[in-house]
């Protein structure tokens, strides 16, 4: 798997901000499949840091309904990365 293939995006919400500011920490969504190890080496790849730890869950997709029609929205996995003391990733700084 490529590094690209395994990170699939950062997860900015109003929490993980918070999380970033006073923990070291990002959010991204992986890949289903994608372990702790795999993980760690594609975020230091590609963005040149130092992962202190690397934690996931699987998040299961919600139920939504409009009208009649019941539909599902898809599973996905998230990682929660630690940086290591003095690394940081910039993704909205300036804007």
């Amino acid at each position: 798997m490529m590094q690209y293939d395994i990170i699939r995006r950062p997860i900015i919400t109003e929490k993980t901000t918070i999380q970033k500011e006073t923990a070291n920490q990002i959010t991204f969504e992986v890949a289903q499949q994608a372990n702790r190890v795999e993980i760690k080496k594609a975020i230091e790849k590609l963005f040149s840091v130092r992962v202190a730890s690397v934690r996931t869950a699987h998040v299961k997709g919600k139920r939504k309904q409009r009208g009649r029609i019941i539909g599902k929205r898809r599973d996905w996995k998230k990682a929660i990365v630690r940086l290591m003391p003095g690394e940081r990733i910039d993704f909205f700084e300036g804007a």
